[in-house]
């Protein structure tokens, strides 16, 4: 099986990058692929790095393809961060590692995830590595927009602009590749909103079926300030809760694994030698959880988003077909019970509270006003 056959709906990228693969004209030494979330820019990449080292340009096959796509290819290093931004002391060793040759492929290949989380300080650092890129080097950058990454990066990159896959496209890959019925991926697949990972998880998780459901009945249940105050609350604690089950055993193992490596195992407390690098793990998590949590609220803003689209939808009688089609009766009540001027101030109110996240707004703030916002009007 090729290393593209997992990406979907992506033609026309992966033939500008097979092109790339077997014409020296075609190749640049930076790659920028951006695309909205679920597009599969990462996968994209890991795709593309793998036919580069592979002697037939990606057969999925061979050693070379296995091992890239694996992430165990000594010549293939993978950048990404848990934490809200990617930190300089992250990208200082990649500038030196771009320099060297590759030690057993044809290419030494660095992908960047999150490229929208390097900082100017921290892209400056990348820049001076762009601008004199080693001869058998190269760097992919992963964005959902290259306005997000610096200028003076993406001015130095090749630009590579992913779609959001077609519905049936992504239906068709649950059914073959995961074995999951036709009607469940339908209805998986439009409220993933063709994220293909979220897609599969509604489909074969009930518990996440369950958690979107309480999330778009927020919608319905809001009646006045004090609904919205204590719906808030529950949006906020049921991220915290996903984000610290997410993270609190991985946390636990890699405080356990720092304490043996230090010789500090079973200690009852931990010896001042010790204290940095224990110091260093708590912040590096810490951050983790932050990122967690935000991103279980951003989904759920995103799915309101997708409910008040369908609302519109009704309301504006657009030929269009609904997003979540195992909620047509809420759609249809609140559609019913506003109006289209209503429709699109709340939709605003959704969008603004995703900036206020992401420019670091206390979360249970940013919530309130989103959801108070929310509520009927008189």
């Amino acid at each position: 099986m090729s290393v593209w056959a997992g990406l979907v709906g992506q033609e026309p990228a992966i033939a500008e990058l097979q092109r790339a693969v077997v014409d020296p004209q075609a190749m640049t030494h930076a790659w920028l692929f951006t695309g909205p979330p679920g597009s599969g820019r990462s996968n994209l990449a890991r795709a593309f790095a793998a036919a580069l080292q592979c002697p037939e340009g990606g057969c999925g096959r061979c050693h070379a393809c296995t091992t890239v796509l694996a992430g165990t290819h000594p010549d293939v290093k993978v950048v990404a961060t848990e934490g809200v931004n990617i930190l300089i002391d992250a990208v200082r060793p990649l500038v030196e590692l771009a320099q060297r040759s590759p030690a057993e492929g044809r290419w030494r290949v660095i992908i960047v995830e999150d490229a929208d989380r390097l900082v100017e300080k921290t892209s400056n650092v990348l820049l001076k590595a762009l601008e004199e890129p080693a001869p058998r080097t190269v760097w992919m950058l992963c964005a959902p927009s290259p306005l997000d990454v610096l200028v003076t990066l993406r001015s130095r990159s090749r630009a590579v602009a992913l779609r959001v896959p077609p519905v049936d496209a992504v239906v068709d890959l649950l059914v073959r590749r995961d074995g999951i019925p036709a009607d469940v991926a339908e209805v998986a697949a439009r409220a993933a909103q063709s994220h293909v990972g979220i897609a599969r998880r509604l489909a074969r998780d009930p518990e996440a079926r369950r958690r979107r459901a309480e999330v778009l009945q927020v919608a319905a249940r809001i009646r006045g300030v004090g609904d919205a105050v204590l719906a808030a609350g529950d949006l906020v604690a049921t991220a915290q809760a996903d984000a610290k089950a997410a993270t609190e055993e991985r946390d636990a193992a890699e405080r356990a694994a720092l304490l043996r490596t230090l010789g500090a195992e079973g200690a009852t407390t931990i010896p001042p030698a010790v204290r940095a690098q224990v110091r260093q793990l708590e912040e590096d998590q810490k951050r983790r959880a932050t990122r967690a949590q935000r991103d279980v609220l951003d989904r759920a803003m995103l799915d309101l988003l997708s409910l008040y689209r369908d609302v519109l939808v009704v309301q504006l009688g657009a030929d269009v077909s609904l997003v979540n089609l195992d909620h047509t009766e809420t759609v249809r009540e609140l559609a019913a019970s506003s109006t289209a001027e209503q429709t699109l101030r709340r939709m605003d109110a959704i969008g603004q509270a995703r900036t206020r996240l992401e420019g670091n707004v206390a979360p249970l703030l940013a919530v309130e006003a989103m959801v108070i916002a929310l509520r009927p009007q008189a």
